[in-house]
């Protein structure tokens, strides 16, 4: 099994936080892909945002989070802006690792 420090994107603090939400390895983050990692993460730390998303969308990718193409950010953004109400449920892609804004 490989930490999740090794990952892209992926420091102490955002692998604490996917531990707590029982993601424990790279493995795992990349089985649950991004969205539902997130949508764990949202729940116990409603103060996570939009670059978190784009930071574990970018592990599971193994990229930079600010690589990811704007097509992929606006998946990403809508998925995360339904989590908050604020759009109806986007739609569905073919990779559900595809698709919240920091102040």
């Amino acid at each position: 099994m490989t930490e999740l420090t090794s990952m892209a994107n992926i420091g102490t603090e955002m692998a604490r936080k996917l531990r707590a939400v029982g993601i424990n390895t790279a493995e795992e983050l990349t089985a649950a892909g991004s969205r539902q990692a997130f949508f764990q993460l949202k729940s116990l730390y409603p103060q996570v945002c939009l670059v978190h998303l784009y930071a574990l969308e970018g592990a599971i990718r193994n990229v930079e989070f600010n690589s990811l193409s704007e097509a992929q950010k606006r998946e990403l953004k809508a998925f995360s802006d339904f989590l908050q109400g604020k759009t109806p449920r986007p739609p569905e892609t073919a990779n559900p690792s595809e698709n919240e804004d920091c102040p």
